[in-house]
């Protein structure tokens, strides 16, 4: 799934295409997708500018001057930008095209994306948003935060980073690997790690992030950016996918086991429970 990495690649790759550009035409040619996409997409779009094209989480936002498109990539979801329209082909669920003949095209084969619309300027408003966590590459994310909110709390610190209330779009490649350099085990207590290893931990996740983004994301099987490129973040990673592997810190076998139902890879040697 395209994380938060992923995601602001995308976005990064396409703001100057798409900014300023005006709608011509909105060709649904699926609509059954994690939602079904408004049947009033094309009416409210065609004829409109696109003032902003922001990230919220895992979210892309097209604002024009009535509203917001709400698209999220799901599963295995793209949005590529084609410098001509081609004709659809399988899984291609969604063409926005403008009056330069540029195309925005959505694919997703396994249709977990999303495309809605939010009648207001400010999406934040929308039910998908609006209690969502703060964002961990702003200000607002800091150790005093996350401190406080773990305090007599039991849960395991890999299931906390990726609840979305409590910070968004950390994910789950990049929850394991900022565990693995912050030197913390997947289930310890969130109630039990210190202010000190919360300072750590929330530095460590700030950078991971930027460095996958520098990175263009993480492709590990369908991820594109928006000109069809993939990432590279793959080659610097750890722990994530590499079960039965030495660690490259001290060489002990990489362990991969379920917490919170998701894959979560570590070294039982470089992160023990405390």
């Amino acid at each position: 799934m395209p994380e938060l990495p992923e995601v602001e690649t995308v976005r990064i790759g396409l703001h100057e295409l798409l900014v300023g550009q005006t709608v011509l035409s909105v060709h649904v040619y699926q609509d059954k997708l994690r939602y079904p996409v408004p049947c009033q997409l094309p009416a409210n779009l065609v004829q409109h500018k696109i003032i902003r094209f922001e990230r919220r989480a895992k979210y892309l936002l097209l604002t024009i001057d009535s509203g917001t498109v709400l698209i999220h990539l799901g599963m295995s979801g793209t949005l590529r930008w084609l410098k001509h329209y081609e004709p659809p082909k399988k899984h291609d669920h969604v063409d926005f095209l403008f009056k330069n003949g540029g195309c925005l095209r959505f694919h997703d084969p396994r249709r977990f994306g999303l495309i809605l619309w939010h009648p207001d300027q400010n999406p934040h408003s929308h039910r998908l948003l609006n209690s969502l966590g703060p964002e961990p590459l702003t200000a607002e994310f800091t150790s005093r935060y996350i401190y406080d909110l773990s305090r007599n709390k039991r849960r395991a610190i890999k299931t906390f980073l990726m609840d979305n209330h409590v910070v968004v779009g950390v994910g789950n490649i990049y929850a394991n690997e900022a565990l693995f350099q912050a030197k913390i085990h997947p289930q310890q207590p969130v109630g039990e790690l210190s202010f000190e290893a919360y300072e750590t931990l929330v530095r460590i996740i700030k950078e991971v992030l930027l460095k996958a983004i520098k990175a263009g994301g993480t492709t590990l099987q369908d991820f594109v950016n928006g000109h069809g490129a993939p990432g590279y973040f793959q080659q610097q990673l750890f722990v994530y996918g590499r079960e039965g592997q030495p660690c490259l810190v001290c060489g002990t076998m990489i362990v991969n086991k379920k917490i919170g139902q998701r894959s979560t890879f570590y070294c039982p040697q470089c992160q023990q429970l405390q």
